[in-house]
């Protein structure tokens, strides 16, 4: 049993929603798409699923696997020569956020001349982007990123040495086919990590600032989700109702993060290009000390987070409620196996003060409902290391 969403794109979601993959890319046009994934799809035989869809409804197709962890511009740049090789139509991508990110730079690289970098969101590069760009099927394999209804993409490139945002209206895929059954194979360290990320985007989502009711609400409810659901995925992977919320709760989390994120976010993309860290692991170490620092600003909103987390809250006032929140948060990340330190991961203290400047370049702090000038950045990696 699937449904079929129109928010903000066209989602088919459900159990066995891959099967609708090829009516998808016919009524689409999409009769020649370049499949786009990493090589663990490949291996892992989800691949296979998606092409045996393919070839027994004679759509041709091209496969692109070349796609990195932490996408760079390395990702990009032979997936458009591909395309242009294999006179594709159209773009399949399947896998996690890296993958999806991948393919929506493909995507707009196969149409747009300029270097990725005039494209930065920073530099208001979105109002570059135009709406000539091809056909998009976006099949996520993890509930973690929700880059499947996500308008932005985010690359290393090598002229900024940064993660950097782009970001259009125009990049959100055509379709977004929302498969609970295709996260059943994560691994549990995989699933705990992803579905941090997709509690870190919803609860930043909610307490960035600016005025958003509706990102609000579908923010502090993906908490709800999150905290509800992802044991249960991480210590049962064939769960289904887990699995299913989970990614239900991922999309959530795309979608508030319309409003904004943090200095979670800012903090993380750095751990990624220079520690080669897993984002959504880095989102989960570094979140309770983020959740910190915000308290004096967000002591309300963290309260709400508590009540979504769990946490009873009668009896408690909201600075008690909101110092739950983070312990609520801190415990999660014990249940599912999150390391506690940055330095378990990898992270070395000389990392810092390369990062430092990184972290200030990246435009999600400037959400954050605290500033962060550069001496907190660093104070904050060093809590977390």
């Amino acid at each position: 049993m699937f449904s079929t969403w129109s928010f903000p794109n066209r989602i088919v979601f459900g159990w066995g929603a891959i099967e609708q993959l090829p009516s998808a890319a016919e009524r689409l046009g999409a009769r020649r798409p370049l499949l786009i994934t990493d090589p663990g799809i490949a291996r892992c035989g989800l691949l296979e699923r998606v092409t045996d869809l393919l070839t027994n409804s004679k759509i041709e197709y091209a496969i692109f696997d070349g796609v990195e962890g932490n996408p760079t511009e390395a990702s990009v740049y032979p997936g458009v020569d591909m395309y242009q090789s294999e006179h594709c139509d159209s773009v399949v991508a399947l896998g996690g956020g890296s993958a999806l990110d991948a393919a929506k730079a493909i995507r707009l690289k196969v149409t747009h001349d300029l270097p990725l970098e005039e494209y930065d969101d920073l530099k208001n590069g979105g109002d570059r982007i135009s709406a000539d760009v091809p056909v998009m099927i976006a099949i996520p394999t993890t509930a973690g990123t929700g880059s499947e209804v996500g308008r932005s993409t985010v690359i290393t490139l090598q002229a900024t040495g940064r993660k950097t945002v782009i970001f259009s209206p125009h990049l959100i895929p055509s379709l977004a086919i929302a498969d609970p059954e295709l996260t059943v194979a994560l691994p549990p360290h995989l699933t705990a990590a992803t579905g941090m990320d997709a509690m870190t985007h919803n609860l930043e989502a909610y307490l960035s600032i600016g005025f958003h009711p509706m990102c609000d609400a579908i923010g502090i409810k993906g908490v709800e989700m999150v905290a509800r659901n992802l044991s249960a995925a991480v210590h049962d992977g064939r769960n289904t109702e887990a699995r299913k919320n989970m990614m239900a709760a991922a999309i959530m989390g795309a979608v508030a993060f319309q409003k904004g994120l943090g200095t979670v976010h800012s903090l993380a993309h750095p751990l990624s290009t220079v520690a080669g860290m897993h984002h959504g692991l880095t989102n989960a170490i570094l979140l309770p000390h983020v959740m910190r620092f915000n308290l004096p600003v967000s002591c309300d909103r963290l309260a709400d987070i508590a009540v979504a987390l769990g946490v009873d809250t009668r009896g408690m006032n909201a600075d008690s409620a909101a110092v739950a929140a983070i312990e609520a948060i801190e415990k999660l990340n014990d249940e599912i196996g999150i390391p506690k330190r940055l330095r378990d991961a990898g992270v070395r203290e000389e990392m810092i003060p390369i990062m430092v400047p990184l972290a200030m370049a990246d435009g999600c702090r400037l959400c954050n409902p605290r500033p962060t000038p550069a001496e907190d950045m660093e104070m904050l990696y060093r809590a977390a290391l």
